[in-house]
């Protein structure tokens, strides 16, 4: 076990993607923890999906009355970036800010390489040139790209991405090792395994499969539904951001007299892959208990197995053995929980059975 080197109390953080999904649900966590801590979130609250729910997420963060300030503007404007950093110094930043979404980025690569790569080398430079405790970064799992030996281990190569999301990513982990060393930022990346959860992305496939079936559409599952994932419940990332975020990797002098980068990577995932079909099935049953559909609902009608997509993988599934060992934690979350925490959430925001907001 790690000891935690850096208080949170009386510091003031940098959350960017603060109206996202893990991003809003990290603030709300960091307020509860903390009492004396103040929070400036940046988002550009874009249009990739429903800006009502990132609205909402921050109405959720502004109703606690803390000290939260938000800006809304974009981590690639370096001006914008630059002024947050002098005007309010953070100590310790979370940059979660990134166009996500694997299939996305296949046909609208442009928001990936602004967001992703140029966005993320602003926030770089600019814990560069101010004081910055801990740079604490969102990777993904997508960086195993077609690896074939699971579980995925930190210490694989990662050299194969299947699609740009996962090569920004990789970037990201390359561009922060080489600042570490540089200028000797402890840096840490996570490595997020397919996140769920209440208000999460309406891109992810079991809030699209929630929507289609509600509507009566028919569903498609991938790979037949032979596709596994380490589905993670979000306030299983968030507990592993926050402890995180207090331990910086330690600067240490090599034998050449250079710094060792203060750097390192972590996965964080369930430890527990569920089979697609599995996982939908067991949607099913959380979503009619919820009444977001009717008990008779037919779902061998409303489902269809088709082959693999372009830039998807079989498995993912994460080794989390080194932040067992450095933090005491591993996501833990049931599969059947999470999910009836989604449903209950998705009944109370859009309705249940033919009621729609």
């Amino acid at each position: 076990m790690v000891n935690y080197n850096i208080s949170l109390e009386g510091k003031t953080v940098l959350v960017t993607g603060a109206a996202g999904f893990i991003g809003s649900n990290l603030v709300v966590r960091l307020f509860k923890d903390f009492k004396d801590i103040k929070v400036i979130g940046i988002d550009s609250i874009t249009d990739y999906y429903d800006v009502n729910l990132k609205k909402e997420r921050l109405e959720k963060i502004n109703a606690l009355g803390r000290d939260w300030t938000f800006i809304k503007g974009s981590i690639a404007d370096k001006e914008c970036i630059e002024s947050l950093f002098t005007e309010y110094k953070p100590a310790v930043v979370v940059n979660l800010a990134a166009q996500a979404g694997v299939r996305y980025s296949i046909t609208n690569p442009d928001a990936y390489i602004e967001s992703n790569l140029i966005g993320f080398y602003n926030i770089l430079e600019a814990c560069r040139h101010h004081s910055v405790e801990h740079l604490v970064y969102a990777s993904s799992s997508s960086v195993y790209g077609s690896n074939k030996k699971v579980p995925y281990s930190t210490d694989d190569k990662v050299d194969n991405p299947v699609s740009l999301y996962a090569a920004t990513k990789k970037s990201n982990e390359l561009l922060a090792h080489a600042y570490s060393k540089l200028y000797d930022i402890p840096s840490t990346g996570l490595r997020f395994f397919t996140v769920y959860g209440p208000a999460g992305r309406p891109d992810m496939a079991y809030f699209g499969f929630t929507n289609k079936l509600r509507e009566g559409k028919t569903i498609q599952i991938f790979n037949y539904g032979n596709c596994k994932r380490d589905f993670t419940f979000v306030d299983d990332i968030v507990e592993g951001v926050v402890r995180v975020m207090q331990h910086a990797p330690e600067k240490q002098t090599g034998e050449d007299g250079l710094p060792v980068p203060p750097y390192k990577v972590y996965n964080i995932g369930n430890n527990s892959p569920e089979n697609l079909l599995d996982f939908v099935t067991i949607l099913q049953e959380e979503l009619i208990a919820a009444e977001v559909l009717p008990a008779d609902y037919d779902f061998e009608s409303h489902k269809e197995l088709v082959p693999m997509q372009p830039g998807d993988v079989p498995v993912t599934y994460a080794d989390t053995t080194p932040l067992e060992q450095d933090f005491g934690f591993r996501p833990s979350t049931p599969l059947r929980q999470g999910l009836r925490a989604f449903a209950q959430w998705y009944a109370e925001y859009y309705g249940t059975g033919d009621s729609i907001r």
